[in-house]
Order: C-alpha cells, then sequence, then structure tokens
C-alpha cells in the first residue's frame, strides 16, 4: 500500500536526492557555485540513489525487496558522503583560494537518516504480517 508512513521517508528521500541536488551548491570556489553535476561520479551515485529510491517506492508490496534496496542505497549514500568528505578535506586552503563548504553535502546525510527511518517502519510492518500469519 502506497499510503504507509515508508512511503512518505521515501519520497523525501527521492525529492533530496533528485531535486534538492539542482538547487543547493557543494561548495563554493572562488565566489562560485559548484554544483553536483560539474563531475560525473556525482551524477551517477545521486542517479543510482534515485533510481534506487524509486525502485523501492515502486516495490512497495515486495517488503524484504524494498529493505534490502534501502540498504544498498545507504551503503551507495555512504561512499557518496565519503567522496564528498574527501572533497572537502582536499579543497585549497583560505591562502590562496577562498573556499566555503555548501549545504549540498549534507543531502547524502538526510538521505541516510530517512532510509533508516523508512527501514525501521518496513520492519515494523513485516513484524506485524508475522505475527497476523501465527495466529492463522
Amino acid at each position: 500500500m502506497l499510503q504507509r508512513i515508508q512511503t512518505v521517508y521515501l519520497t523525501i528521500v527521492l525529492v533530496s536526492v533528485a531535486v534538492l541536488p539542482y538547487f543547493f551548491p557543494l561548495w563554493k570556489l572562488e565566489g562560485k557555485d559548484t554544483m553536483f553535476n560539474k563531475t560525473i561520479l556525482y551524477v551517477v551515485f545521486f542517479g543510482l540513489s534515485t533510481a534506487l529510491t524509486a525502485m523501492s517506492i515502486i516495490s512497495f508490496k515486495k517488503r524484504q525487496h524494498q529493505f534490502v534496496l534501502n540498504r544498498i542505497n545507504i551503503i551507495l549514500n555512504l561512499i557518496l558522503l565519503g567522496l564528498f568528505v574527501y572533497r572537502s578535506l582536499n579543497l585549497s586552503g583560505e591562502t590562496e583560494k577562498v573556499s566555503e563548504k555548501g549545504i549540498g553535502m549534507f543531502l547524502p546525510i538526510l538521505s541516510i537518516v530517512f532510509l533508516v527511518l523508512a527501514n525501521k517502519a518496513i520492519k515494523k510492518d513485516e513484524d506485524l504480517v508475522k505475527s497476523v500469519d501465527r495466529l492463522r
């Protein structure tokens, strides 16, 4: 059923990985915003995360499949976050170029939080179904 709470969580994840990267810069270099689409690696990771989230929303009848897709998506977002942290630590210092971290670097954290909440809700639904099956 699409009207479950995990669908709301997954929709928030879908918005945070598919729409918000176009509006929030990852960092600023010399006063210019650097968006995610400047590097093909970030485009691929955001695209894969979007596809996994959409597949997870569509597969609402298969809770275990949805749970596994969300776990893979969490791992993907952790890799993306690691890439952002690596890049931000390698940004040049304030001596020669002025650099500033943007709010777009925190989008994977938002995605991870809501994916964990969605997995908790899926697990709760699965436990409820198992308990009802035991009563039959």
